[in-house]
């Protein structure tokens, strides 16, 4: 990690040579778009599961750097590199956003695993997730988004294709489906157990233990 710019470095050498305070950067300075993706996510988890400050302190100011220098606000998605001072590198493949190395993946990725790690450890804000099961699919739906702390959130509410749905394991995370001849849709609305035990009649009109 920069800690005087901001950002992820793209690569260093591993080992430290003797005598050396610091690590080497290998073959040049830049910082690609996917070390930012990582770094952010790894803050905002160890932030949501320890509540340590120092990890959001550095989980904000990684997407600052992120934000304000990775987002092509001109042509859109991220670019695929950029300078350490935050400049994009626009030189030979690196100008374009899609290549044999890089795809939507890790920006789309960001965005959803942010939202989650943000809503659910940190904010403690409830998050309703959509799916659609197929006619002749399983029968139980899993709709953890991620491997989140056990017992940190909970089912509050269930719809399917519009109606209230009370089949479900609110603790399990799972929606025992009904018998169907056609395609569903699944509303499930996930809630952290902290903002439950702070709101009792939240946890009362949803249901939850």
């Amino acid at each position: 990690m920069d800690t005087q710019r901001g950002g992820w470095y793209d690569v260093m050498e591993r080992l430290r040579p003797a005598g050396q305070q610091h690590h080497r950067l290998a073959f040049h300075d830049r910082k690609a778009w996917w070390q930012q993706e990582q770094g952010i996510l790894a803050y905002l988890i160890l932030y949501g599961c320890t509540k340590n400050p120092w990890y959001l302190k550095l989980a904000r100011e990684s997407s600052a750097f992120y934000n304000a220098w990775f987002l092509d606000a001109d042509s859109g998605a991220v670019y695929f590199n950029v300078l350490a001072n935050g400049l994009p590198y626009l030189l030979g493949t690196e100008r374009t956003k899609g290549s044999h190395s890089m795809g939507a993946y890790h920006s789309c990725e960001l965005a959803y695993l942010a939202s989650i790690y943000t809503n659910l450890l940190i904010t403690g804000a409830p998050m309703a997730f959509h799916f659609k099961p197929k006619a002749d699919g399983f029968d139980v739906l899993r709709v953890a988004p991620d491997l989140l702390p056990p017992g940190s959130v909970q089912i509050t509410a269930c719809e399917i294709d519009g109606v209230p749905y009370a089949d479900y394991d609110a603790e399990a995370l799972t929606v025992s489906l009904p018998a169907r001849t056609t395609d569903i849709r699944v509303k499930v609305t996930l809630t952290p157990v902290a903002t439950l035990q702070r709101h009792p009649a939240l946890a009362a009109s949803a249901g939850a233990v």
